[in-house]
Formats: structure tokens, sequence, C-alpha cells
């Protein structure tokens, strides 16, 4: 996701001169394609981020477009005062990058893993929150950010993430994508567990089991007529996330379902449990211990039904 993210800002960046990029010293092999083009519209801070974000934020009241970057929870946990009262505070045009959400960098231990992100963004104000699903996802949603006025997050994976859209993505910002169609039951997924998903879904293919997918690289703002047109159709959701299940798709969904008043829909949610996990490993292996697999996301669909 994150060489999609940088090719697509670089064509961008060549467009458009107020786009700028800060980096919390991270990003090697990857952000030297916009350094290299673009030097004086790239600066690496250094490992301060909350700096990162005040920097940020000034060049953006002087008309920039401004890409912060870092991993994990760096450029969102460690600053979040400062993007509180210097981007939101002021509706600045930042735009925050985090590599490797969720658990990409399992073998780095808790303090890498990103699983409180989107719960956190998603309540500041004016803040525009994207996990893309996909390297074609990601793509698209830096092109769009770009464009969108005002504080946005946009959550990545690392690298080697697989494409799953065969095609390019009808993506829009506050919208969600159809990525199968089908009756049974609806399995709605945000950022990189969507070919997860989609395995699960081949699978369930296989038993009979007609299920729809609908990728959610939005978070905030939600699409809400998609969702509840998905509930009203299949009766049955199953949410997946890589991310604690308080505060992120499970309780957007929730919420949602609940101030529409729906009723009669039965929801089953995977993510993260909300609680301290010392144990490190792969992504996969940490997927695994959290209930993040395809069988897993089957058998939620199973007993739906």
């Amino acid at each position: 996701m994150r060489t999609a993210f940088i090719e697509a800002l670089c064509e961008a960046a060549a467009q458009d001169e107020r786009i700028w990029l800060l980096t919390g010293d991270l990003g090697y092999s990857v952000l030297e394609r916009f350094s290299t083009r673009f030097p004086e519209r790239y600066l690496n801070v250094g490992v301060a981020e909350q700096n990162m974000a005040g920097v940020a934020a000034g060049l953006a009241l002087c008309g920039k477009i401004v890409f912060t970057y870092s991993i994990a929870n760096f450029p969102t946990l460690r600053c979040l005062e400062q993007i509180r009262n210097d981007v939101c505070y002021h509706r600045a045009n930042v735009k925050l990058v985090a590599v490797g959400g969720g658990l990409t960098y399992g073998a780095l231990g808790f303090t890498h893993h990103g699983l409180e992100d989107l719960a956190i963004m998603r309540a500041l104000p004016d803040m525009t929150v994207i996990a893309p699903g996909d390297p074609a996802e990601a793509r698209a949603a830096t092109r769009a950010v770009v464009d969108r006025p005002g504080p946005c997050y946009l959550r990545l994976g690392k690298a080697g993430e697989p494409r799953v859209h065969e095609g390019e993505p009808d993506f829009r910002i506050g919208r969600a994508i159809t990525v199968r169609e089908g009756s049974a039951l609806t399995l709605v997924s945000t950022g990189g567990v969507l070919k997860l998903v989609v395995e699960a879904a081949r699978m369930l293919a296989q038993r009979k089991i007609d299920a729809r997918i609908l990728s959610m690289p939005t978070l905030k703002p939600l699409d809400v007529e998609a969702l509840l047109h998905a509930a009203e159709q299949t009766k049955r959701l199953v949410t997946v996330e890589e991310h604690s299940l308080i505060g992120g798709l499970a309780s957007a969904v929730a919420e949602a379902l609940c101030a529409e008043g729906v009723n009669g829909v039965r929801v089953r949610s995977l993510g993260t449990s909300g609680k301290i996990e010392p144990r490190v490993g792969s992504q996969d292996y940490l997927r695994g211990m959290y209930g993040l697999s395809v069988d897993a996301i089957v058998a939620a669909a199973e007993t739906l039904l």
C-alpha cells in the first residue's frame, strides 16, 4: 500500500506545487521518490512527531497541502494534542498518513501495533478517516485526500499487500465499495483485511452461502446508506477489522444501525479485544491469535445463519 501511496502522491505533487511531505525520520526506500523529485517540498523533522504536526499545521495555514508520514501509532497517538489543537481546531489542510496500521509491525511488539488509531481519529472534530483495503484503494484514496479540504487520516498497510480489485475501484470518500453481490449475509470490512474477507466469501460460496462484500475504506464519514441497504436486504452483517472492537468499524456500524432505528438485523464483529497483548510475532500469527482469519470469518457467518 505504501508504494501505491507514494506513487500517487508524486503524481499529484507534479501537478500541484502546494503539496508537501513531512516525515518523522522514517520511510527510507519509499519516500526517496518524493524527496528526490521535490526536495524543496520535503522535510524530515526527525523523531519529533509533535513538532511534525505543528510544522504541518503552520504550512497548511500558509496555503499548503501537507502530508505527514510515520509508522503505526507515532504520527497519531504521540502527537494527539497537536493534531487536535493545531490541525483540527484550525481545520488545517493536513493529511496524516500512518503506515503499518493494525498488526503489520507485529514482530516489533505492542508499542508498534496500531489498534486504537481509527477510534481516536474518528473522535476528532472535522477529521476524515480512511483505511484502504488494498493498493488500488490506497492509490485512489491518496488522490481523494489531496482534493478534500481539511484534516484527513489515511491508514495504510506496509508493502506487499495483494491487490483485491481487478480494475480500478469506484472510490469516493464517504462511499462503500461493493466488491461482491450476495443475498445471504453481508461481510463489511475496513483496511487490509479485505483480502481475508474475499477469501472467506469464496469459501462460503463453496458451501452454497452467497455473501455480499462491502469494503468500507471511509470510516468517517460512514456510508450509512449502503450499510442500511445491505442490512435491509440480507438481515445479517459480519464486520471485520484489524483494530480494536471499541471505536472502530464495529462501533461505527452499531452506532449507525441504532441511530436509524434498524430492527431485526443480526451482527457479529471480528477485531482485536482492546486488551494489551504482550506476545509478538508475524502479522499472520497475531491475526490468528485474535481470530482474524478466513476460517474465523466463515465461522462467524455460519453462526449468523
